[in-house]
């Protein structure tokens, strides 16, 4: 019993959504990304480039470690800016020390607004690349390295901006007590776009570093957080303080590498939920019933968790283990008459279900099976059994995880639902918690259809997944986004629970 735990515990402790934390660190680094609908930045007249460069250092520290650090480069380039960002960070998973270095590379105009870029991150073997550029209302992506990748269309309400090196158009605009700002960011690691809404609340003296400086202090909210910053005249950042006990500080290019550690708390427990009721054997559990707290329910996306094999009534959810029927419908590939499938069944970024390798390794795995249940159970089973679980810090690509046939949860579930889609049959990723050892810990899993939506877990190699299985969300990289509502706030009270 305790050795199946152990095993569990590391498949899906090693499975905590990396665009979650991705998400978080953007924030900080590139400023705070506010929900909302995007609206068009103030208009300024005849906006002047400055003349000179500038590079900022910060520390990154997580529950009071200090775990990486960034440097931002802003230097004039024609009509706009060049902008640089380096991030490093080392976390302790699974009492591993796992490094990720991530560098964006992009050109601005005088007004920040996105004109192209480049997006790197190598973490050990796992590298992850983007770049993009924008033109006439529609932001061009191309994965791989040399852009070698197809090219993936996203149509924008508005010019883009960045986060990143933000500085000289704060500097530029100016800061007053009072002011409220609204701009439309774009954040490559994880392809959200959302309008940072920023107020300046104040005036305040902090020290950093035995240092005090002069500075704005500025708030935004968001998913109903409130995140803080303190800015100098300049606009360049002094303090940041965000999720999970996220905080960045400035610092300089000889201290801001130093003294970093992988030690202290391991950071897929500082995001792990507690649980009231120790469920000895949650890969058995057949029906949870569980009383959600510590979020606004009104917020709660009932589409999602209220749908399919769960029931959400008030603050209480009921999961359902669903039963997966002996023969489907229909055979491979679905037949999308009404079209409602389209989204599930096409490529996207990073679920490249049309690349050559994908569908190879579909048609080699499947050997003619035209079954859609026999073909979920095998491609289930290939990923389960051939994947190495291993931590993985990065952004998962269908592709790339095939090449290395290494990762967590993300990479398992990236890489089946491109596999399934080749195969013909609907797929999406889902996003939510996994029980284990006394806790949930946040996981990525699969939805298949068949004769209605069914779980499918390759990480623990399970169809249907369990019980302990709790949907929070559905999507890609982008709706993982969706989980910071949850991350540190959720609270689950256990009411009810049966085994096979």
């Amino acid at each position: 019993m305790r050795r199946r735990n152990a095993k569990r515990l590391f498949n899906v402790a090693g499975c905590i959504l990396i665009g979650i934390w991705l998400v978080l660190l953007a924030l900080l680094v590139r400023d705070e990304a506010m929900e909302s609908r995007a609206e068009t930045p103030a208009v300024r007249s005849k906006p002047e480039l400055r003349a000179e460069a500038r590079r900022e250092w910060m520390e990154i520290y997580v529950a009071e470690k200090k775990v990486g650090y960034a440097v931002t480069r802003v230097s004039p380039a024609g009509e706009g800016y060049a902008v640089t960002e380096e991030t490093f960070l080392k976390l302790n998973l699974l009492g591993r020390p796992s490094a990720l270095r991530t560098t964006l590379q992009a050109l601005v105009d005088s007004d920040f607004r996105l004109r192209r870029f480049r997006f790197a991150m190598v973490s050990g073997a796992v590298r992850y690349h983007l770049r993009g550029r924008v033109s006439k209302g529609t932001l061009y992506l191309e994965q791989g390295e040399g852009g070698k990748g197809a090219v993936r269309k996203l149509k924008l309400d508005v010019p883009p901006m960045i986060g990143a090196g933000l500085g000289p158009y704060l500097e530029e605009r100016g800061l007053r007590v009072g002011d409220e700002m609204s701009l439309p960011l774009f954040d490559p690691s994880t392809l959200s776009r959302n309008s940072m809404r920023v107020r300046v609340v104040g005036r305040e003296r902090i020290r950093i570093h035995r240092i005090d400086y002069d500075a704005f202090r500025l708030e935004a909210r968001m998913w109903g957080r409130t995140m803080t910053l303190w800015v100098d005249e300049k606009g360049s950042i002094l303090k940041q303080e965000g999720l999970m006990g996220m905080t960045l500080v400035r610092s300089s290019a000889a201290n801001a590498p130093r003294g970093i550690t992988s030690g202290g708390d391991d950071f897929y427990d500082l995001a792990a939920v507690g649980m009231d009721v120790r469920l000895n054997r949650p890969d058995r559990l057949s029906f949870l019933k569980l009383r959600l707290g510590g979020v606004d329910l009104e917020s709660l996306d009932r589409s999602v968790l209220g749908s399919g094999r769960q029931r959400l009534e008030g603050g209480v959810l009921e999961v359902r283990r669903e039963k997966v029927t002996h023969r489907a419908s229909y055979v491979l590939p679905y037949k999308d008459v009404s079209g409602a499938m389209k989204s599930y069944l096409g490529p996207e970024l990073n679920v490249e279900s049309d690349h050559p390798s994908i569908l190879h390794k579909a048609r080699e795995i499947l050997s003619g099976t035209k079954d859609p249940v026999r073909a979920v159970r095998k491609l289930n089973q290939w990923v389960y059994r051939n994947l190495e679980k291993r931590p993985v810090v990065s952004v998962p690509s269908a592709v790339e995880v095939l090449k290395t046939l290494v990762g967590d949860c993300n990479e398992h579930a990236t890489l089946l639902t491109a596999l399934l889609r080749a195969a013909g049959v609907p797929a999406r990723i889902c996003l939510g918690l996994v029980g284990t050892r006394g806790k949930f810990y946040y996981h990525a899993w699969v939805e298949a259809y068949l004769d209605g939506w069914v779980s499918v877990d390759p990480t623990l190699g399970q169809i249907p997944a369990d019980a302990s299985h709790i949907k929070l969300a559905q999507g890609g990289i982008a709706r993982q986004m969706d989980i910071l509502a949850f991350m540190g706030k959720l609270k689950l009270e256990v009411l009810d629970y049966k085994y096979d």
